[in-house]
């Protein structure tokens, strides 16, 4: 069992919050927010598997490669709208902010997901802009 915080910010340990999710045996996350969490908590521990899973087959890519040299470093969410338990699609808004090596960068999406077969799944996003 972990004991580190979990990547996502949520002040939970990791086995405690998104590290349920990941893995070939992890559970479907309840919630929009939490499968955008969840694929954050994937890029920093390099989960390619977890990340495909959670992407809507009609845009997700045959193949993902993960850049080795970027560190994720802090996720910010910053608005939801749906994405709940009882809703079929949500929006998500976050900056995840990452280092390239010597250089510091964030990721501003707005994030879009919907429920397949009772699971939550990224859509597309809008990077860079905010409503």
């Amino acid at each position: 069992m972990s004991t580190r915080r979990c990547p996502c910010g949520s002040l939970d340990s990791l086995d405690a919050c998104c590290g349920r999710y990941l893995g070939p045996d992890g559970v479907a996350p309840p919630t929009a927010e939490a499968v955008m969490r969840s694929r954050y908590t994937a890029f920093v521990h390099g989960d390619v598997e977890h990340l495909l899973r959670t992407w809507h087959p009609d845009t997700r890519p045959t193949a993902l490669e993960l850049d080795p040299s970027v560190r994720w470093t802090e996720l910010e969410v910053l608005d939801r709208v749906g994405g709940g338990p009882f809703d079929s699609e949500g929006v998500v808004e976050f900056r995840a902010h990452h280092r390239d090596g010597g250089q510091r960068g964030v990721q501003h999406e707005r994030s879009r997901f919907v429920r397949e077969a009772g699971r939550w799944v990224y859509v597309d996003g809008v990077v860079g802009s905010r409503r």
